[in-house]
C-alpha cells in the first residue's frame, strides 16, 4: 500500500516538472520573438534615429527604395552590421505592413510610411502628365499677329488715335490707364485694373488670351487660376438665362465675372432610356464638365473651362436672386429639400424639380465668353443637323453622297472648315452627343478660325450603346486632320489609354471628391468608341487616297513617326 502511494506521488512530481518545463520554453520563445521583432523597428526614443529621418524628397526615395530592394533579396530581418549603418534601419515591406496594423507604432515610422507613398506617386509619372509632355501636344504654333487676338487692352495712345472726344476725355481722367469704378452697388468690388495683366481677374485674362486658333493655351497658368476662381468665388447674383430648352442660370461674381450654371438633375450613373428621343433627354452637369476635359485631352481647346461645384440652393440662389420668375418656382419638398424648377421649354415643372440635399446642390460652372458687344459670334447651322422630328429624316440620312454637296458649298469648299467639322464629329461620337444642331465662330476671324464646341449637356447619356450616326460626317467625307488622327492613335495605346487619362483628368475636379464624374462604364465606352473611330478612318484609307489633311508641315521630322 505504501509503495503504491509513493509511485503515485512520483508520477505527480514528474508531471508537474514536465508542465513547468513546457511553460518555461513557451515563455522563452515569446521573449525571443519579441526581441527580434523590436530590433527590426526604428526605435521611438533613440536620438540617432531622430537624426536619421531623411529631410529631402530625394533622401526619402533613396531610403524607401533601398529597403524595398533589400527585402526582395532576403526574406529575413537583419540588424545593421556596421556602426556606419546604425543610423539607417532597413524598413522592408513586411515590417511596414505590420507596423500599420500595430497601434503602438511610433509616429516617426508612420511619417516615413506616408512619405514613401507620396514619393512613389511623384516619381512614377502619371499617364496624363506623360500625354501632355508628348510632342503631339507640344506642336509649334504660328507666331500670333496683332489681329490674331480676339481682344486687346487699349492704351492711352490707341484711344487718342481713334479721334474720339469721349475717349480723349476718359484718357484725361484716367491718365494712369486704370479702369476705375467707385461704385459698390449690389456688392461689386471696387475695380482698379490697369493695363498690367497681373492686375486682371482670371476671367478677364481668359478673355484676353483667346486667339484665332484656340480658346486657351493649355500651358497658361491662368487656366488653373480660372477653374479655382469658378469653384470658390463668392456668388453675388443668380438669374435664369434666357434661350435654350432647359434650365440654366447666369451667375455673377463680385469682380464682374460671370459663369453659366447647369444644375444636377439626375444621378451620375443614370442611363438615358433607349426609347427616349435625343431632343427630349436631360442635360447633365457632369457631362459639361467631362466634355471640357475630353476636348482638352484631344488637343482641341475649344470648350470654355468648366468646373464642378457644390452650392447652397438657399443662400446662393434663392435669397440673392433678383429674377422674380425664378424666385416664384422655389418650394420645399415633402422630405424637406429646397427645390426650384424655373421656366423653360423642357423639364421646367414641379414634376422635374432641381432639389438640394436639403440645401447642397451639385452644379457645373462654365466660364462665360466675352460679351457679344465686344466679340460678336456667328452661329452656323450644322450640315449634319438632325431633323428633330420623330418621323422625318434629314437629307444626310437619306443621301450617302451628301458630303459631295457640302464640299462644294462655302465655307466648306476651302480652308479648314470641313476638317473642323470632322474634329467636332469625333468629339461628339466619343461622348455620344447627338444634339449638335449649330456651332459658333468669332466673327472677327472670319472663316480662318476654330469652331466653338459649346453646349454639351446632353452628352454621356448612354454607355451601353453607341450611336454610329454621329460619325456620319467622317464616314461620308473621309477626311480628317493628321494631328487629330495621330492623337487618337496615341490615346488608343496602353500607355496613354483614353479612359485612364480621362479618369485622371476628371479626378482634378472639385466634385470628384463627392463621386467620380463619369462612371467606369462610361470610361470604358470611350475606349470602345475610340477604336470605332480608328476603324472608320482605316476603312476610308482603304477606299480613298486623300483622307489625311496634313496640318503638321512644321512638325519636327524627328517626331514624324506614327505611334505603333
Amino acid at each position: 500500500m505504501v509503495r503504491q502511494n509513493i509511485g503515485r506521488s512520483t508520477r505527480s512530481i514528474y508531471l508537474a516538472l514536465a508542465c513547468l518545463s513546457l511553460t518555461l520554453h513557451l515563455l522563452l520563445a515569446f521573449f525571443c520573438l519579441s526581441v527580434l521583432q523590436t530590433a527590426c523597428v526604428l526605435p521611438a526614443s533613440s536620438s540617432s534615429s531622430s537624426s536619421s529621418i531623411p529631410r529631402t524628397d530625394t533622401q526619402h526615395h533613396q531610403s524607401v527604395s533601398h529597403s524595398s530592394s533589400s527585402s526582395d533579396a532576403s526574406p529575413s530581418h537583419k540588424l545593421p552590421t556596421s556602426p556606419q549603418n546604425n543610423e539607417h534601419y532597413k524598413l522592408n515591406a513586411t515590417t511596414l505592413d505590420h507596423k500599420r496594423k500595430d497601434s503602438g507604432a511610433s509616429e516617426k515610422v508612420k511619417k516615413m510610411i506616408g512619405a514613401g507613398k507620396v514619393i512613389q506617386k511623384v516619381k512614377g509619372r502619371s499617364k496624363l502628365e506623360t500625354l501632355f509632355n508628348h510632342p503631339l501636344y507640344n506642336l509649334p504654333h504660328p507666331e500670333l499677329q496683332e489681329d490674331d487676338w480676339l481682344l486687346r487692352v487699349k492704351t492711352n495712345e490707341d484711344a487718342r488715335d481713334t479721334g474720339s472726344e469721349d475717349e480723349e476725355r476718359d484718357d484725361a481722367l484716367n491718365s494712369d490707364s486704370e479702369w476705375q469704378s467707385a461704385s459698390r452697388e449690389g456688392g461689386y468690388d471696387k475695380v482698379t485694373w490697369t493695363s498690367d495683366v497681373e492686375t486682371h481677374p482670371p476671367w478677364l485674362r481668359f478673355h484676353l488670351g483667346i486667339s484665332r486658333w484656340e480658346l486657351y493655351n493649355r500651358k497658361d497658368p491662368n487656366l488653373a487660376q480660372l477653374t479655382h476662381y469658378l469653384a470658390t468665388q463668392r456668388i453675388l447674383s443668380a438669374v435664369q438665362k434666357t434661350g435654350g430648352t432647359q434650365l440654366k442660370l447666369l451667375i455673377s461674381f463680385p469682380n464682374y465675372g460671370q459663369a453659366l450654371l447647369k444644375p444636377m438633375k439626375q444621378p451620375r450613373d443614370a442611363e438615358t432610356d433607349v426609347n427616349l428621343f435625343y431632343f427630349s433627354d436631360f442635360e447633365r452637369h457632369n457631362a459639361e464638365i467631362a466634355a471640357f476635359h475630353l476636348d482638352r485631352l484631344l488637343g482641341f481647346n475649344r470648350i470654355p473651362p468648366v468646373v464642378g461645384r457644390l452650392i447652397n440652393v438657399t443662400t446662393e440662389i434663392r435669397e440673392i436672386t433678383t429674377d422674380h420668375r425664378l424666385s416664384r418656382t422655389f418650394f420645399t419638398s415633402p422630405v424637406g429639400n429646397v427645390c426650384f424648377y424655373g421656366q423653360c421649354e423642357y423639364y421646367c415643372s414641379t414634376e422635374h424639380p432641381v432639389c438640394g440635399q436639403p440645401h447642397a446642390l451639385e452644379v457645373s460652372l462654365a466660364a462665360m465668353l466675352p460679351d457679344l458687344s465686344l466679340a460678336p459670334r456667328r452661329s452656323w447651322r450644322s450640315p449634319w443637323r438632325r431633323s428633330y422630328s420623330r418621323t422625318k429624316l434629314a437629307q444626310w440620312e437619306r443621301d450617302p453622297s451628301y458630303c459631295d454637296t457640302v464640299k462644294q458649298t462655302p465655307p466648306y469648299s476651302h480652308g479648314t472648315r470641313l476638317v473642323d467639322l470632322m474634329d467636332m464629329a469625333v468629339l461628339d461620337f466619343l461622348m455620344s452627343n447627338m444634339d449638335r444642331h449649330h456651332y459658333e465662330t468669332f466673327e472677327k476671324f472670319g472663316n480662318e478660325t476654330f469652331l466653338l464646341h459649346l453646349d454639351n449637356g446632353r452628352a454621356f447619356g448612354r454607355h451601353s450603346r453607341d450611336e454610329p450616326s454621329i460619325l456620319a460626317p467622317l464616314q461620308q467625307c473621309c477626311r480628317i486632320r493628321r494631328s487629330t488622327f495621330l492623337r487618337l492613335r496615341l490615346l488608343s495605346l496602353p500607355g496613354f489609354r483614353l479612359s485612364d487619362v480621362m479618369r485622371e483628368s476628371l479626378a482634378q475636379d472639385p466634385l470628384a471628391g463627392v463621386a467620380p464624374l463619369l462612371s467606369e462604364p462610361h470610361l470604358s465606352a470611350l475606349d470602345r468608341r475610340l477604336a470605332t473611330v480608328l476603324r472608320v478612318v482605316q476603312t476610308c484609307q482603304d477606299q480613298h487616297g486623300d483622307v489625311i489633311y496634313d496640318d503638321l508641315e512644321a512638325y519636327d521630322e524627328e517626331h514624324n513617326r506614327q505611334p505603333d
